[in-house]
C-alpha cells in the first residue's frame, strides 16, 4: 500500500503546458529577459567570428608574410575576446538577477496558497512535503530561470551558426563532419530517456525523505522514550539508501555519455584532418580554412555537451514544475464568496441548524446536529472520545465546510462570509498549543500591531501569566524556544490564553484547554477564565465535568449527535447519558483520592 508520505509518479518529461506556465513568471520581467538574450546573442556572434579571423590570419598574413595585417588580426581577436567577456559577464548576472526574482515571487505564492487551504488538506500532504514544494522544488525551477532557458536557446542559436559558416566555408567537408552525427543523435536520445527516469526517482525520494524526516523529529519524544532509535534509523537508511543510489545512477549515465560525445567528437576531428589535409595539399582548401574547421568542430560539440547538461536543469525543472503546480492548482474546500456579506456588530450569537458533516464521505461525524447559543452565553460539549465535539467547534471556525444545514452568526450563514472574517470574531485556546519560535510578546500578539504593550501585558494579566513572566530575566522578550520547548505544558497553556485574549474576540473557543496542565495551573486558569467568559459568548469542550457545572447550557454528544441538552443540574436529574459520564468521572476521582 502507498504511504502518506509517497508521492505520485510523475507524467511526461517534458510537457509544453508546464513550461508555459513556468515562463509567465518571466512575463513581469521580459525586457530585462531580451536584453540577456541580446547580449547571449552578441557573445554567440563573437565566438562565431573567432575562428573566421583566424582563419583570415593564415590565409591573407601569415602565408604571405604580412605583420602589420597579423597585429590588427590580433587586436581585433582581443578586442573580440574583451567583447565575449563584458556581454557574458552581464547576461549571466541579469539572469540570475532574474532567476532569483522569479523564484521569489513562486516561493510567496506557494506559501499564500498553502496558508489558504483547508485544514483538510494538510492530513493529506505532511509538512515535510509541503517543505520540498517550497524549497528544493523552488530551487530547481530557479536554476531554469536563471540559466537553463536563456541558455539553450543560445546553444540552439551558436549550433546553427556554426553550421551556416562551416557550409559557407566548405560544404563537402561539412558533410564529412556530420556524417557521424547520427551517433550523437542516438546517444543523447538514450540519454535523456535514461536521465529522465532518474530525475524522476530523485525527486521522488527528496520528498519521501523531508516528509520522513520532519515527522520523525517532531515525534523524536515517543522514539526515545520507546528506544526506537534503531529502528527508525534503519528506516531512515532505507530512504536514504534509495536517493544515493538514483543520484549515483544518474552520475553514471552523465560519465557515460560525455566520453561518448568527446569520442565522437575525435573521430569527427580524425576525418577533418584525414579529408581535410588531403583537401588543403590538393589546393582545394587552404590552410586558413582547415584550421577554422578544427574550431569550428570543437566549438560545435560544446553546446551539445553543454545541451546534456541543460537538458538535466530541464528534467529537474519539469519534476519540481509538476508538484509545484500540482499544489498550487490545488483549491481550497473553503470557498470564499464572492461577494462576501458584512458582519457589522456581531453579538455573538451562534445557530446550528440540522448540520451534517463527514471528513470522508462514506463516514458520516455529524448527524442533524442543531442549537442555539445567545449572545453572552456560555455553553459546553461533553461527551466520550470521537462523539464529535472538536469536529463541532472546528465547524464553527469553518476549518471545514459542512456537507448541509447551515451554521449561523446573527442569522447569517458564515458560508456567505469571508472565512478570515469569521475566524476573526472567535479567540481559539486548544489543548495541544503551538507556539513559535519567537519571544512571549510574540507570541502573545502575533505581530498585530493593532495591540498595544498595554493590552498584551493586560491579557497577560489576567489569565495568570504576568507573575511567571515577571520572574524571567527578560519578561516579555524571553525567548520561547522552537514549539515553546523552554516552557512547561502548564505555561504554554497560559500564553495561549493570553493570546485569544489579546483580540478581545466575541466568541471564546476552549477545546480541553486545561486537561493538560496541574491543579495549581488550572486554579489559576479556571480563576481567570470566570472573568474571562463576562461579556462574550463561550463555547467549553471538556473531559473534566467539574470545570463547567456552570454553563448556561451543557450540550452532551455520543457518537455524532446531540442526545441531551440543558444545565448541569438538570442533566443529573435525568440519569442519562451526562449523568453516567459524571458518575464514572466522579468514582474515577475518588480512586484516584484513595491511591
Amino acid at each position: 500500500m502507498q504511504d502518506f508520505r509517497d508521492e505520485d509518479k510523475l507524467g511526461k518529461g517534458y510537457d509544453g503546458q508546464l513550461m508555459r506556465r513556468l515562463l509567465v513568471y518571466l512575463r513581469p520581467y521580459r525586457l530585462y529577459v531580451g536584453l540577456a538574450l541580446l547580449l547571449l546573442l552578441v557573445a554567440a556572434a563573437a565566438q562565431l567570428a573567432t575562428p573566421y579571423l583566424i582563419k583570415i590570419a593564415f590565409d591573407d598574413h601569415i602565408a604571405v608574410g604580412d605583420q602589420d595585417g597579423l597585429m590588427l588580426i590580433a587586436i581585433q581577436l582581443l578586442g573580440i575576446m574583451c567583447l565575449e567577456f563584458f556581454t557574458g559577464y552581464g547576461q549571466i548576472r541579469i539572469m540570475e538577477w532574474i532567476g532569483q526574482s522569479a523564484m521569489f515571487d513562486l516561493r510567496q505564492k506557494i506559501f499564500n496558497h498553502i496558508q489558504s487551504m483547508h485544514l483538510g488538506f494538510f492530513d493529506k500532504n505532511p509538512s515535510g512535503r509541503l517543505l520540498t514544494r517550497v524549497t528544493s522544488d523552488v530551487n530547481a525551477l530557479n536554476e531554469m530561470f536563471a540559466s537553463g532557458v536563456i541558455d539553450i536557446l543560445g546553444n540552439i542559436v551558436t549550433l546553427v551558426g556554426i553550421i551556416t559558416v562551416m557550409f559557407v566555408l566548405s560544404p563537402k567537408l561539412s558533410l564529412v563532419t556530420f556524417i557521424i552525427l547520427p551517433l550523437i543523435v542516438g546517444a543523447t536520445f538514450v540519454f535523456r530517456k535514461r536521465v529522465r527516469d532518474s530525475y524522476r526517482e530523485i525527486r521522488i525520494m527528496i520528498a519521501k525523505l523531508n516528509a520522513f524526516t520532519q515527522e520523525h523529529l517532531a515525534g523524536i519524544n515517543e522514539i526515545q522514550s520507546f528506544v526506537q532509535e534503531r529502528k527508525t534509523m534503519d528506516r531512515f537508511e532505507g530512504v536514504n539508501t534509495e536517493l544515493m543510489y538514483q543520484h549515483k545512477r544518474s552520475i553514471l549515465y552523465y560519465a557515460v555519455f560525455f566520453p561518448i560525445v568527446e569520442l565522437i567528437g575525435a573521430i569527427s576531428l580524425a576525418l577533418i584532418v584525414w579529408y581535410g589535409g588531403g583537401q588543403v595539399v590538393q589546393e582545394v582548401i587552404t590552410f586558413g580554412t582547415l584550421v577554422a574547421f578544427i574550431q569550428y568542430v570543437e566549438m560545435f560539440y560544446r553546446p551539445i555537451r553543454d545541451l546534456a547538461e541543460k537538458y538535466n536543469v530541464l528534467q529537474s525543472a519539469m519534476a519540481a514544475a509538476e508538484r509545484v503546480f500540482n499544489i498550487l492548482d490545488t483549491k481550497s474546500d473553503i470557498s470564499v464568496p464572492e461577494h462576501p456579506k458584512p458582519l457589522t456588530n456581531f453579538t455573538g450569537a451562534i445557530t446550528y441548524s440540522d448540520v451534517n458533516f463527514s471528513y470522508n464521505k462514506d463516514q458520516r461525524i455529524l448527524h442533524d446536529i442543531s442549537f442555539d447559543i445567545k449572545p453572552g452565553e456560555k455553553v459546553a460539549l461533553v461527551g466520550a472520545t470521537g462523539s464529535g465535539k472538536t469536529t463541532s467547534v472546528s465547524l464553527i471556525c469553518r476549518f471545514y465546510d459542512i456537507d448541509n444545514g447551515s451554521i449561523k452568526f446573527d442569522a447569517i450563514d458564515i458560508r456567505d462570509l469571508d472565512p478570515q472574517v469569521v475566524r476573526a470574531q472567535i479567540g481559539l485556546v486548544l489543548q495541544d498549543v503551538f507556539l513559535f519560535s519567537g519571544s512571549i510578546r510574540e507570541n502573545i500578539t502575533l505581530g498585530n500591531e493593532s495591540i498595544s504593550e498595554e493590552q498584551m501585558m493586560a491579557a497577560a494579566e489576567r489569565v495568570g501569566l504576568a507573575p511567571f513572566v515577571d520572574r524571567l530575566e527578560n519578561k516579555y522578550d524571553h525567548r520561547v524556544g522552537e514549539r515553546g520547548g523552554s516552557l512547561s505544558v502548564g505555561q504554554r497553556q497560559l500564553i495561549s490564553f493570553a493570546r485569544a485574549l489579546a483580540y478581545n474576540p466575541p466568541v471564546l473557543i476552549l477545546d480541553e484547554a486545561t486537561s493538560s496542565v496541574d491543579n495549581e495551573t488550572e486554579f489559576i486558569i479556571q480563576k481567570a477564565i470566570k472573568k474571562l467568559f463576562e461579556g462574550r459568548t463561550s463555547l467549553i469542550v471538556a473531559h473534566r465535568l467539574s470545570t463547567i457545572e456552570e454553563a448556561d447550557k451543557i450540550l452532551v454528544y455520543h457518537k455524532g449527535r446531540i442526545v441531551e441538552q440543558g444545565k448541569h443540574e438538570e442533566l443529573l436529574k435525568q440519569q442519562g447519558v451526562y449523568w453516567r459520564l459524571y458518575q464514572l468521572q466522579y468514582q474515577d476521582q475518588e480512586v484516584t483520592r484513595a491511591t
